[in-house]
């Protein structure tokens, strides 16, 4: 079957019924208002408040945290290791279940259309989800009962999926009502078509990039790029502006509506938080998540030219490098200048190495009040689409398309980079950068695909898009990189890392100072540290990068763009398979 949810669904009392103090059918299906309230269930779908910003520090290229993932790590991920939660259809049953039922002629078509359009928006999300995952699942369009042959249902290819997919979003955008919503936390036409450009792009660079072995990548790209102008043409979106633009679309408690299209929105009055700060100031909550500097190399200078290209750039320290870069670069880690709020007091806040591991230590989503620090507390509202990433897509399909031009560069990745103060942003790129394609993209040769490559990670950094980046350009072999921070000159020398006068981390070998300085922390990076080996080094024993978790030894291989289905499924359904690599382990 399905999956032992799918089985629980279809076992539990049905709408139909009418239990006592529970809704009817006719209760739900026979007013606009129980259809509105039905509807408002399906959010669940959406990913969680805390999502997000976390889902990047599960798995990324561009990141290191204190384990290295079991996915990637040699001999831990199986069958076994897959989760059999992720494998759950009830949301499914859910959804199919309105969309058959919504079928009273006493509430105008119009009406039951736009409700019947909001369901069908989620059945994409849905099965979008479960497509990037597990590649072909079962295709299902009715609720299941508990004599349904479909509980046994083999699984569809993800071209038939997508295309299903597809054919339900361009049926939600034609009928939803809604174009716009002020509080951005509901689905709108705009969100439809920008979750099109999406989706499109992801299936048809996935295509594209396994050498069309599945047809119709022109296609999809073809669509991507039609639904992400459709949105830009509509002129209800555009870049926030000003001094800190990019920071505040991450921790505004309300969404900052020029520029975000939906969000899960913080709220005191429903206890509603996220734990963003606490994630990302702790050494135990989270996973201590730290960008690396293969990454943060990639921000250009504010005159546009890649800071790679500047003498010596590979050992310069931490205070040094972030001067004169691509403004996100502050916006998203503690840099010089960053400050603060401790009990009422702004004070100067450098990385500080209980929480981070290369020093390239995030603020993108957290308060500047350390009161939010300890706790599910945080009340900034949480972005799920932003115009930003229509206008990466739209750059990106047309760029693949053969499409790209000084027009459409202007309007997209130059729009970006303007706003992030880099000079001669609107200039489309001739020349290719060495450094991006030694570094991660050796089969890239164009140089327009290469900036927008680069502007998608910087843009969209720790959004939780990076894994679903790298499987359809096909270079999970970047999950294999390791995991660098900054330049270490010497041992047993304190150095300032936000060049305020005041030294903040020293970094030994094996015996601590005899005399440490006060509000210093001292890093052990020797060999061992308590008898085993210490995962925290530098890259030429007393001097260098720092590097991370070395020695953990990491596999990547094609098969693992789609995860394995959970053995309890394979066993619940005989008829279904398990995904090709998968079925060795």
């Amino acid at each position: 079957m399905l999956s032992g949810a799918a089985l629980l669904a279809a076992c539990t009392k049905a709408l139909d019924q009418q239990p006592q103090a529970s809704a009817t059918n006719a209760a739900v299906f026979g007013s606009e208002a129980g259809l509105k309230l039905y509807t408002t269930s399906l959010y669940d779908i959406l990913p969680d408040i805390n999502t997000p910003f976390r889902t990047d520090c599960n798995l990324s290229d561009f990141g290191a945290v204190t384990t290295v993932p079991d996915f990637i790590r040699t001999g831990v991920y199986t069958p076994q290791s897959e989760a059999a939660d992720n494998w759950n259809w009830k949301p499914l049953r859910n959804v199919n279940y309105f969309i058959v039922n919504n079928v009273n002629p006493a509430i105008p078509q119009a009406t039951r259309d736009n409700y019947t359009a909001i369901a069908r928006f989620f059945r994409a999300f849905f099965y979008f989800e479960k497509v990037k995952r597990y590649g072909d699942v079962p295709w299902i369009s009715h609720p299941l009962a508990v004599d349904d042959s479909l509980l046994y249902a083999k699984r569809d290819s993800r071209v038939l999926v997508m295309d299903s997919v597809i054919a339900d979003l361009d049926w939600a955008a034609s009928h939803i009502i809604a174009g716009e919503d002020a509080t951005r936390s509901t689905i709108t036409q705009n969100v439809i078509l920008g979750f099109k450009s999406r989706v499109c792009l992801f299936e048809g660079t996935f295509r594209k990039y396994r050498g069309d072995a599945l047809p119709g990548s022109t296609d999809l790209l073809t669509q991507a790029a039609a639904a992400a102008k459709a949105v830009m043409d509509g002129g209800k979106y555009s870049l926030n502006q000003g001094t800190l633009a990019y920071r505040n679309l991450f921790i505004s408690p309300a969404p900052v509506s020029s520029e975000v299209m939906l969000a899960n929105v913080a709220s005191s009055t429903l206890g509603k938080y996220n734990d963003a700060n606490w994630f990302y100031t702790s050494a135990t909550y989270g996973n201590r998540f730290s960008f690396t500097r293969d990454f943060i190399n990639t921000y250009l200078m504010t005159d546009g030219t890649p800071f790679t290209s500047i003498a010596g750039h590979d050992t310069m320290t931490l205070a040094h490098e972030t001067q004169n870069r691509d403004l996100r670069l502050a916006q998203t880690i503690r840099t010089p200048g960053y400050t603060r709020i401790n009990s009422g007091k702004v004070q100067a806040a450098p990385p500080v190495f209980s929480y981070t591991y290369t020093a390239y230590q995030p603020i993108k989503w957290c308060l500047d009040d350390m009161t939010y620090d300890a706790g599910a507390n945080n009340t900034n509202s949480i972005p799920v689409m932003r115009y930003a990433e229509i206008l990466l897509n739209y750059a990106e399909a047309m760029d693949e398309l053969n499409q790209m031009s000084a027009t459409i560069w202007q309007q997209t990745i130059g729009a970006l980079r303007t706003r992030a103060g880099i000079a001669n942003a609107n200039a489309m790129p001739t020349v290719i950068d060495p450094y991006m394609q030694s570094t991660y993209y050796p089969d890239v040769t164009k140089a327009t695909t290469m900036e927008i490559r680069r502007e998608r990670a910087i843009e969209l950094a720790l959004e939780g898009f990076r894994w679903m980046d790298l499987t359809r350009w096909a270079h999970g072999d970047l999950l294999l990189k390791k995991w660098n921070g900054m330049y270490v000159p010497a041992l047993n020398v304190p150095m300032d890392l936000n060049a305020d006068g005041v030294m903040d981390v020293c970094f030994y070998k094996d015996t601590a100072p005899a005399n440490p300085v006060a509000g210093v922390t001292y890093v052990n990076v020797g060999a061992t540290v308590g008898g085993v080996a210490n995962p925290q080094r530098l890259s030429n024993d007393t001097y260098g990068e720092l590097h991370w978790q070395d020695a953990t030894s990491r596999t990547f291989q094609p098969f693992m763009y789609v995860y394995p289905l959970p053995l309890t499924a394979l066993q619940l359904n005989t008829n279904l398979t398990q995904n090709e690599g998968w079925d060795k382990l």
